[in-house]
């Protein structure tokens, strides 16, 4: 309809221009002094400011330089008309009111009655055409009315182009004029307004926003979900999506197979009786926030592992101190009163007592710097500087050789096989039998028994079984830790030994009564 409209109210003021500028210079009224061609001048301008008024809008500055000319034009027939006001009021009159008509095509008055507004053409276009319609009519019936003249009238020609321009003028704005219905002005426009709005509002959204019907398929998408997707295409396919009512973190897959975490949403548009007649699926990109969480999670773990190792170097700096306080200060103070006692009664004291408090004193010093080796030992295990070189180690012949060095020699017991070997640093090896055989006869009780064995797992078996209590309970989790029961750091040393190697060792009850402490090496090749 409005292109239709547009193309007939463009031809109409084609057609005035052309009778305009035809009846310039002529004149069809029977008076004394001849019609002056000041109305019909006026038609050409008021033609072409009506054919300006309906070319399409292009936008922009061209839009601004079209208009004002139009209005330029319409103006200017308007002062031609006037100006043969006093010659031919009837034909001026009419040129007047199309002229302005013209100019105030899209001008609109605000009205206080239902909050409409009145286009200001609307009745100078009424005004002309009945002044045209009167004079028309004056023209055709004045030589039928005794005394009529031709006085009021106007050229045929004249008053057939003031109709088409009013004609043209109401159907260049169809939607605005006097042709409207009740829906094109205001029902129609509110409609078409709100529908602009919601577009607009749905595209500049910064979520992304797709609206489904109910059978779940895409009816619009906005700038954002484009984006965010990927999807380029006219009706997209809808990603997977939380059920209706639901949402929270989700998984979105892009169209490049890449995934962006969101916080997605799925809500129902209901109708009238509460069964949903659509879907709104909203998401959030939520990368930013997953990456500040990944990063304060690593950041947390980090600051965990840190108080983790600090609360373990507190542990040791305290064990450490207590067995400085305590075991290391036993033979200081033994060394420091035998050697006064040496010192002080050297000449009253027989041989045997100088050699005695001598050999105390030797005992005492050599327990000493194995406290201090230890410790030394325990500072490379706990910079993990330990390397073992592993060689065949006749099992044997280091049993022996430790059981020699260790007090209380008489009360061990040993059955190993001379051909028995394990897969072990000779070093390692040693002090580990060293120190199990000092713990045993320590806190267990004779006799001692060392055996080993082959293991059908290509691993080797060194026991070590004394006949005392066995261990309480309540030390089993840290037998194999610093300190433990206050007897330095013989089993902690033992351990990490033993792992060094690539072994495992482990404690048991024995039967009917003793501990047993199990070391499993690898089977050294025959």
């Amino acid at each position: 309809m409005g292109t239709w409209s547009r193309l007939i109210a463009g031809s109409a003021g084609v057609t005035v221009t052309v009778l305009g500028l035809l009846n310039t210079h002529t004149s069809d009224l029977s008076m004394p002094e001849g019609l002056t061609p000041a109305p019909a001048v006026a038609l050409a301008p008021a033609g072409l400011a009506l054919l300006l008024q309906v070319i399409p809008a292009a936008g922009g500055i061209t839009d601004r330089l079209r208009t004002g000319a139009a209005a330029l034009l319409a103006l200017t027939s308007a002062a031609l008309g006037a100006t043969a006001l006093d010659r031919h009021p009837a034909a001026a009159v009419a040129t007047l009111l199309a002229g302005l008509a013209v100019a105030g095509l899209d001008l609109r008055l605000p009205r206080r009655i239902r909050g409409t507004s009145v286009r200001v053409a609307d009745p100078l276009l009424l005004g002309a055409a009945t002044v045209a319609l009167v004079a028309l009519v004056h023209r055709l019936f004045a030589p039928a009315v005794p005394g009529q003249g031709p006085a009021g009238g106007m050229p045929l020609t004249l008053a057939a182009g003031l109709l088409t321009l009013t004609a043209g003028a109401i159907l260049a704005r169809p939607d605005a004029g006097p042709l409207r219905t009740p829906d094109q002005s205001g029902l129609v426009a509110e409609l078409r307004d709100r529908q602009d709005f919601a577009d607009n509002l749905l595209q500049s959204m910064n979520e992304a926003v797709m609206v489904l019907d109910a059978n779940y398929r895409v009816i619009d998408v906005n700038r954002r979900w484009r984006e965010l997707t990927g999807q380029q295409d006219d009706v997209p396919e809808p990603p997977p999506l939380p059920p209706p009512g639901g949402g929270g973190d989700w998984l979105l897959h892009r169209a490049d197979g890449t995934e962006v975490p969101v916080l997605a949403t799925m809500a129902a548009i209901p109708d009238a009786a509460g069964a949903p007649r659509g879907y709104v699926a909203t998401l959030v990109d939520i990368a930013s926030r997953k990456e500040a969480e990944v990063a304060l999670s690593e950041h947390a773990a980090e600051l965990e592992r840190g108080n983790a190792d600090l609360a373990a170097a507190l542990a040791f700096k305290n064990d450490l101190t207590s067995m400085l306080t305590h075991d290391v200060a036993q033979p200081i103070s033994s060394i420091a009163s035998l050697a006064e006692l040496l010192c002080a009664d050297w000449a009253d004291l027989p041989d045997d007592i100088r050699l005695e408090l001598a050999t105390k004193i030797d005992k005492n010093t050599r327990r000493l710097i194995k406290m201090m080796n230890d410790l030394q030992l325990l500072f490379r295990l706990d910079t993990g500087t330990v390397t073992a070189r592993r060689v065949p180690v006749p099992l044997l012949e280091v049993v022996r050789t430790a059981g020699a060095d260790t007090p209380g020699a008489d009360q061990i017991e040993i059955t190993i096989d001379e051909e028995l070997s394990a897969l072990a640093d000779r070093g390692h090896l040693a002090v580990v039998v060293e120190n199990l055989l000092k713990n045993a006869i320590t806190h267990g009780a004779a006799p001692i028994r060392v055996s080993a064995s082959h293991q059908g797992d290509g691993t080797v078996l060194l026991c070590v079984q004394d006949s005392g209590a066995g261990v309480p309970a309540d030390l089993l989790p840290g037998l194999f830790g610093r300190f433990i029961r206050g007897s330095g750091l013989g089993l902690f040393i033992a351990r990490h030994l033993v792992e060094a190697n690539g072994g495992s060792v482990r404690y048991e009850p024995a039967t009917p009564r003793g501990a047993r402490l199990l070391v499993t090496l690898e089977t050294a090749p025959r």
